[in-house]
Order: C-alpha cells, then structure tokens, then sequence
C-alpha cells in the first residue's frame, strides 16, 4: 500500500482458521478524532437545509408544538444511537448496519439491511445536490437583484447540467482523503452554524419586542407534545422529525478511519445528535416568535412559503444580510452532498470485501486509502437517479424526500433489531446492559417499524406526496417499495454468484456461545 501511483486493489476477506470473522479493509487508520466526526456528521445532517424545507409542513400540521414534535422525533434517533454505539463498541467496521445484521441474523438480512443503508444515500444524494442547484440560482439572483435567475432552475436541462457538476466536484472531494474532506467539512460546518444562529437570535430579538411580523409571545406549553390536536397530526409530525435527524449514523462508518475506533464513533454520534436537537429546537422556538403559525404573507402555516421557509424570512429579518442564509443553505446542501458519500462508499467497500458484492468495490485507492471505486459508483448511481427522475416529476425533491423517510425506518430499524438479537445473552447482565442493549433500541426499532409501515401503505394513495403516480399508485410508494424489491433482485443475484457469503464463509453470524463478554 505504499505505492502512492498504483492501481487499486481489493483487499481480499479473511480465510483459512479465521474465515468469517471482522478484518480491516486498507482505510486510513487513526485519521478522524471526535471533533472530526461530530463536524462531518452534522455536515452530513445539513441543519439549514433539512430545517428550512421541514419546519413550515410541521408547523402547518401540529401549530405551536412544533419544538415538542422535533424533540419527540428525536427520541427514537436518539434510542436507535445507542444501539449502534453498543454495536460499535462490540465490532467496529465500517460495514455498520451490514455488518452487523450479518452478524445478528445471518447474510440475507445483513444483505438487505446494507442495501438499504446505500439505497437511502444514493436518494438523499440525488436530493442534495438537487437542493444546491436550487439555492445557487437563489443566491445569484439575491446578490445580483434579478429575481428572474432564479427561475433557470426550473428549466431542465440547466438543472440537470449544473447539478451533475456538484455532483462531479463533490466526487473528487470524497475520493481524496479524510483530511481533506475534515478540512473542508469544518469551514462549511462553521459558517453554516454560525448563519443559522445569527438568524435565530434576529428572529427572536425582533419577535420578543413585537416587531416581527406576529410577534408570539414565547410560552413552555409549545414543548408539550399532549396538546397537538390528534393523533394524525402528531404521526406526521414525528414523520417529518425523523427526516431532519438522518445522517448522524456517518460518524460510525467512518469507524475504521477514527482514533480510539471503539470509543469515538458512538460518541460522536451521540454529540451530533444532541447538537442538532438544540439547534432545531432554538430555531423553532425563533420562527414561531418571529413569524407566528398563521396563514398570512409570513406566517409558518402559509403553504406559499413551506418549502423555502428560510429564504421568505431572512429578508424580513436580515435585510441586507439576508443572502447569508442563502449562502448557508447552498453550503449546508453542498457540504452535506460531499460528506454523505462518506456512508455508501464504505458500506459497498465492506460489502464487496466480505463477497457480498463483487471484488471491484472492496478497491481500495492505494495513494488516497479511501473507497475510490465505491465512491465513483455512488456519484454515478445518484446522477442518473436525479436525471431519471427529474424526467418523471417535477416534484422530484418532495418525493424522493418522503421515499428517504421509509427508507431510513427501514435500516435504522433493522440495525436496532440487530443490536436486541446480538446481545441477548447480556441483555439482563447489568442495568446498563438492560437499557442500552434491550430496552432503547428495541423501543427504537418498534417506533420506526411502525413509522415504515404506516408511511408505505399510506404512500399508495396517488395523492401523497407530490401528487405524481404510476399506474394510479403513489410515486412514493413505488420509489420505496421498488428500491427494496431491486434490492431483494440482486440479492438474489449475488447469491448466486457469490454463495460463500450467503454460506458464512466470509461474514459469520456469531455463534450463541460467543455472545457474552469476556
């Protein structure tokens, strides 16, 4: 490996005497500390964006307990963090999800629950650097005055174009090494941050001296999720919540690559999360003070402004200043875009070097020790999805958002089940080991199977989401149920082709007796 000019080449899966058992796969060892981690797992969240187009529906649906949602929303991420921490704890590799169903519940399910990790990132991908495209024309036409440059994001082929072209640099990004995406990852971070604080304290400053726009005063009842109107609005409320927490899971992928990789990974996804929660919340509480929930000009509840509810505001409450927080969403999606590559590349790296997938993608590159042929497949993958279906709907990001949501139940809930099986000869042990390796993630597990569930039979309708269809069913139930049925196609494939993962030669389910800690 220390030809920095030679051609990558897999790394071949452990054999003989310890054939099935975890190994390392040539990543660069010891290179992302906690602070690294927390910054790229944040990144990969990307607050300003997620925020921005989340907080009007939410608002819309349950009014002023819009700050309990987000916390209740937060619960299961939070009980499911746990799970992988004790996961990591156990089996640090940069598989995660796959690699841990594997180990719990044997290479079919490991196989789907990978599947459904990369699914989920070549969908939030394609979104992202949608999302970027959008903002760029935004904030070119803010700081240049000409309101109708915004509108050439609408035209196809100029967004198609532009955004294969972030796509492009955010490949080259990710193919380099970890320091360079940390270095890169700690300037947007920041900004990004730093934007959206400066604007929840305008907001808040402007709301509580009655000059916003209607001005409400602030009250604790807004944090108490019994005092949304039904339970319709509160499962659509913790829909959406779930969606602006994804991503934290990155800082476990990157386990092989931090130092103290037991330790630090969890930890940091732990930190992440607790940051984003305190953030969401402040600016919550800020636009309900500022703008208030009503339906009027820039009111919360106006659905003219409920997909951009940060650029209608940030006039209003920035002036001169408000292209920053342009600038924050274009960075925040942009940002999130060149980190996000970070989970799928890895989890196709430890699929194809434990044989679940083919030798190409356990490629290592020799002179950057990252995933390379991983990484290009992903950008490719996620390009010609965005292509595709830009052609199909018009709604494409609103669609392929709520087709994200199931998604991440999914996975997360796979990976929860799996943190429950794995460990249930400790499961009584200590308290401890009760409520970290039974209790939390089986609660989370149970809250996003029912989440995944409700969202697919209720997707069906052709009116959910954007409204688009195929053959009179919903374009999102057909997104989420096709993904998983293509997954099931080539995992079926693959065994074939390669049965001596299926048979546990080269990923074992660990064996009953080796369950209990030494």
């Amino acid at each position: 490996m220390d030809d920095h000019h030679g051609a990558e080449a897999p790394l071949a899966p452990v054999s003989g005497e310890h054939a099935g058992e975890l190994s390392t796969k040539g990543l660069s060892a010891g290179t992302v500390g906690l602070i690294g981690a927390v910054v790229i797992g944040i990144s990969c969240i990307a607050p300003a964006y997620t925020f921005t187009a989340a907080v009007g529906p939410t608002a819309s649906v349950v009014g002023l307990q819009v700050p309990a949602i987000i916390l209740v929303g937060f619960i299961p991420m939070l009980l499911v963090a746990f799970g992988y921490r004790e996961l990591n704890r156990e089996m640090p590799d940069s598989g995660t999800s796959f690699t841990w169903a594997s180990r719990a519940f044997g290479p079919w399910i490991g196989w789907m629950a990978g599947w459904g990790l990369v699914a989920a990132t070549i969908l939030v991908l394609s979104n992202l650097a949608g999302v970027a495209v959008e903002f760029l024309f935004l904030l070119i036409s803010q700081l240049s005055g000409n309101e109708s440059i915004a509108g050439l994001a609408d035209i196809r082929g100029i967004n198609i174009g532009v955004c294969l072209l972030f796509m492009l640099g955010a490949t080259a990004i990710s193919y380099r090494d970890m320091q360079t995406t940390q270095k890169l990852q700690y300037v947007l971070v920041s900004f990004q941050v730093v934007v959206l604080l400066f604007f929840a304290g305008s907001a808040i400053v402007q709301g509580a001296s009655g000059t916003g726009f209607d001005s409400t005063a602030f009250s604790w009842s807004w944090f108490n999720p019994f005092e949304v109107a039904s339970f319709g609005a509160f499962a659509a409320g913790v829909s959406l919540s779930i969606f602006i927490f994804w991503g934290w899971d990155v800082t476990l992928t990157m386990n092989e690559e931090t130092k103290d990789p037991e330790k630090t990974p969890g930890r940091a996804a732990t930190v992440t999360v607790l940051t984003i929660v305190s953030l969401y919340v402040l600016l919550a509480v800020a636009m309900i003070m500022y703008a208030g929930i009503g339906t009027g000009e820039l009111g919360l509840g106006n659905p003219e402004i409920q997909e951009n509810v940060f650029f209608y505001l940030s006039g209003p409450i920035l002036g001169p200043l408000a292209f920053l927080v342009s600038l924050a969403v274009l960075t925040s999606s942009a940002s999130s875009l060149q980190s996000t590559f970070v989970s799928p590349a890895r989890t196709l790296l430890a699929m194809g070097h434990y044989g679940a997938l083919p030798s190409s993608f356990a490629r290592v590159s020799p002179r950057f020790f990252t995933p390379g042929y991983a990484t290009i497949v992903s950008s490719v993958v996620a390009s010609v999805f965005y292509a595709v279906m830009r052609f199909l709907s018009e709604n494409v990001l609103w669609d392929t958002i709520t087709a994200l949501g199931m998604m991440i139940c999914f996975y997360y809930g796979l990976t929860a089940f799996a943190c429950v099986w794995y460990f249930r000869k400790q499961w009584f042990d200590s308290l401890r080991s009760t409520l970290f390796t039974f209790v939390f993630p089986l609660v989370g597990g149970v809250i996003l199977a029912v989440m995944f569930v409700t969202t697919l039979v209720e997707s069906m309708d052709p009116d959910y989401g954007s409204g688009s269809n195929i053959g009179g069913l919903g374009l999102v139930f057909v997104l989420g149920l096709g993904v998983i049925l293509v997954g099931v196609v080539v995992m079926i494939w693959q065994r074939m082709k390669r049965p001596a993962f299926f048979r546990g030669e080269t990923l074992a389910k660990a064996a009953p007796e080796s369950l209990r800690r030494r």
